[in-house]
């Protein structure tokens, strides 16, 4: 038996973060697009655990997600992971963590433990702050570190990415943050302060996009600033670093907006905010 879930990518339209806690972690206001591009993730019985995905090595949080699974579910047969990978990696679109939440949703349908989403939400908060709002991959506010996921609706919207060769450390650009100082107060990450930007029409929604992590990720990689230049002379209501980067993105209003435009950018990525 073998149970196969897609794990979508996410962009963070905003994206608001507070000063590091005492634990270090930062507090974040955040609204997340969920969009069509996915990563296909089967898990399936085998002699011994095991992840297979071409291109990646080491530790992953697929990984993690099977060993979080099993503490909670110790009768979790072994089982093989293997992630066929569209999302870029390390690039801000919360692809591991998407591919990791897959993995918790399909052990869930495997063990038939009867486990709810919210369940699974707390254990998907021990393996990353992005995999508890990818449980139930749909567009979010994101709150706290992660942990706190509301369901919102958005306007309908293509948006073209262009994603960098090389990835970016989060770590790093989370470090970068606290050396420039930058960051939102504790006032603005409070989710009221954003609920009813998310139903907006999509022109106020794109005159609003921000991200407090893109002069860090900028700082470290000045090349975003041309991407997102780039993105704009080409038509899109708005364009910003999404997540930690290096991925940047342009939001349309329509596909054929979105294809032209992306068909004068090099490696360019279309993609379209999921419908429920």
């Amino acid at each position: 038996m073998s149970i196969t879930e897609h794990a979508y990518a996410k962009v963070n339209l905003v994206l608001r973060v507070g000063a590091p806690r005492g634990d270090g972690l930062h507090p974040l206001c955040s609204i997340f697009a969920s969009v069509d591009l996915a990563d296909r993730v089967t898990l399936e019985r085998a002699a011994e655990d095991q992840v297979v995905c071409a291109g990646i090595e080491g530790p992953n949080l697929a990984a993690a997600a099977v060993s979080a699974f099993r503490a909670e579910v110790p009768e979790l047969p072994p089982v093989r992971v293997t992630i066929e990978k569209r999302i870029p990696v390390a690039a801000g679109l919360a692809g591991g963590s998407a591919d990791a939440a897959a993995v918790l949703r399909a052990a869930e349908k495997l063990s038939e433990a009867g486990l709810c989403p919210e369940r699974l939400r707390r254990l998907a908060a021990g393996i990353g702050s992005d995999v508890p709002s990818q449980v139930e991959p749909r567009h979010a506010l994101v709150s706290g570190v992660g942990e706190r996921v509301e369901p919102i609706e958005l306007p309908r919207m293509s948006l073209v990415l262009l994603p960098s060769e090389e990835g970016l450390s989060t770590a790093a650009v989370f470090d970068e943050l606290d050396r420039l100082r930058g960051g939102s107060p504790a006032s603005l990450l409070d989710p009221r302060a954003l609920r009813g930007l998310a139903g907006s029409p999509l022109s106020e929604l794109a005159a609003a996009v921000e991200n407090d992590l893109a002069p860090a990720a900028t700082s470290l990689r000045p090349e975003l600033a041309e991407a997102v230049e780039s993105l704009l002379s080409s038509g899109a209501l708005a364009a910003q670093v999404t997540g930690s980067g290096p991925t940047t993105f342009g939001i349309f209003g329509d596909r054929s907006g979105a294809v032209a435009a992306a068909s004068q950018l090099d490696k360019a990525i279309v993609t379209e905010a999921r419908r429920p």
